[in-house]
Parts: structure tokens; sequence; C-alpha cells
């Protein structure tokens, strides 16, 4: 099975060896992404923004990849506090409410930085694909 590693620009990958994308045979994974830029964590108290800005990450990474964001099957949610449930499901159903993949969300502790609020895991099937560029 070939196996690709793709980096980010995460200040994480590098020190704790990790890759923002993977891809393994018929599958694309995505490291946990938060909702990070160069200047620090973008959108601080904003759990809506936050979660359009870590899967645009995640999905702009499997785009380099050459992956399709219309083959995503799962996606994961880690939340600080549920009870923002309701924005991190609507900023989820913008960007993959045509796509409707498998999808979960939790509440987590606490995320690397006390600003992050979400942060989010994709994964695609690429096996047999048409959309892949």
């Amino acid at each position: 099975m070939l196996i690709r590693r793709f980096a980010g620009s995460a200040p994480w990958e590098a020190s704790y060896g990790y890759s923002r994308v993977v891809l393994a045979g018929d599958w694309a994974i995505t490291a946990g992404t938060t909702a990070t830029g160069s200047d620090g964590v973008l959108h601080p108290d904003d759990a809506y923004q936050q979660t359009i800005a870590a899967f645009m990450i995640a999905l702009d990474a499997l785009q380099a990849a050459g992956v399709a964001a219309d083959r995503v099957v799962r996606t994961r949610m880690y939340v600080t506090d549920i009870s923002c449930q309701a924005d991190v499901g609507r900023a989820h159903h913008e960007l993959f409410g045509d796509i409707r993949p498998v999808a979960t969300m939790v509440e987590v502790g606490r995320l690397a930085d006390p600003s992050h609020l979400v942060e989010v895991e994709v994964e695609a099937y690429i096996g047999t694909q048409t959309s892949r560029r």
C-alpha cells in the first residue's frame, strides 16, 4: 500500500512529528486541526468561526494533496463546551450539508491553547474516485 505524507503549517507538526494529511491506500486522513493561523488562534470566543476555519484548513490541506471535498466520509469535532453544539453543527452543515459524512461531536476538557474551542478531523475515501484532482 502506498503511503504519502503532506506537511502543513501548524507550529507543532515538526516538533511533535506528525503530518497534516496522510494518504494511505484508499484513504486520506487529516491530523487534528484547530483554527490556528500564523498569528495564533483565529476567532477567539467564537465556536462557529473556529469550526469554519479549522475545517477549511483541513479541506485546503486535502485539496493540496489532490483530494476533493466531496470525498469526505467522516468528520470529528472536539469541543471544549458542548453548549456550543448548535454553532459547531451549523458550521459543519454549511460545509458538509450536501456531502453528509458521518460525524462525531464530543466535549473534551481542553485543547492545546486555552483559546481553542474546537478541533476537527476529516477522513476521505479516495478509492476509485472520479473527483480527485
